[in-house]
């Protein structure tokens, strides 16, 4: 395929898991009418961000795959032919929980699984307490819609993580997400973040020739302030679209998918990679 159009769902979270799940189909319809072929969800769009505490009765929010979720976007997915990308807090066996994402093909399938690698613990994302390391790699799920790869949240913080994914075959990585700022603080420092944020997303975009899409969810939750502002990048990392901070938006973008090929031409970073010399990076620390 040469052209993918996409569509990132930012919107708001209630407390009530159906009633977000039904936002998350009406905007993902609305994102098929508007053209989209691959839409992408914000990580654990079907709740309010639960890791803010540690409490043992939110694990009841867990939902096997297949499950409610995966159904309910299979079967859209298959009526509109949209490839959909569905974040959901797994529940793998009884104790073992992961923060994942699967992606559903155009005729409403599962076509792969991803489970969040990086797991941060920081106040106000206590996610080590829910979720297990991911033990499934990085990897690059083929589509009818291209080579789609998925990190998500923290992972988009790690290079490394970006192009081992590259190297399996993505096209496009999307990143859902779930980060914002904590509520009180400064202007200044709240730009910083933001823009660190986007700025190594863009670069994982350049570092591998791929295109990046960034979604993540607004409103205000306990003491977290969403800072949304979703965004899609060109493989020279370039932005091709945007949202705003503050309110619900379905982003559509256009992603030539030749075009990968043609900037890596231009940037052979990945030709030029001393493979040879990369030892040093399964240490820790080299001192």
């Amino acid at each position: 395929m040469e052209a993918v159009r996409i569509g990132l769902i930012q919107m708001r979270c209630a407390e009530e898991p159906e009633r977000n799940l039904d936002q998350a189909l009406a905007m993902t319809e609305q994102a098929a009418a508007q053209g989209a072929q691959v839409v992408c969800l914000q990580e654990l769009f079907r709740t309010p961000y639960l890791c803010q505490r540690e409490d043992v009765e939110l694990f009841d929010l867990a939902e096997p795959v297949p499950g409610p979720t995966t159904r309910a976007m299979g079967k859209l997915a298959a009526a509109r032919k949209l490839v959909i990308i569905a974040p959901v807090f797994e529940r793998r066996a009884a104790g073992v929980y992961h923060n994942a994402a699967v992606v559903i093909e155009a005729n409403g399938e599962i076509a792969g699984c991803y489970r969040k690698m990086h797991i941060p613990d920081d106040p106000g994302y206590y996610e080590k307490f829910y979720f297990a390391p991911g033990d499934l790699g990085f990897l690059s799920h083929r589509t009818s819609r291209g080579e789609l790869g998925v990190l998500i949240c923290w992972d988009q913080w790690f290079p490394e993580a970006a192009r081992l994914t590259a190297m399996a075959g993505a096209q496009i990585l999307f990143y859902p997400t779930a980060i914002g700022w904590s509520r009180g603080e400064k202007p200044s420092a709240r730009d910083k973040q933001r823009e660190a944020w986007e700025t190594i997303q863009r670069s994982h975009a350049i570092a591998n020739g791929v295109y990046v899409a960034a979604v993540n969810r607004v409103g205000v939750e306990g003491e977290i302030e969403f800072w949304g502002n979703s965004f899609v990048a060109g493989p020279q990392g370039e932005v091709l679209a945007s949202a705003g901070c503050a309110g619900e938006q379905v982003l559509l973008a256009e992603c030539r998918l030749d075009q990968v090929e043609r900037v890596r031409r231009l940037w052979p970073f990945l030709r030029d990679r001393r493979i040879d010399a990369y030892g040093g990076l399964l240490a820790r620390w080299r001192r």
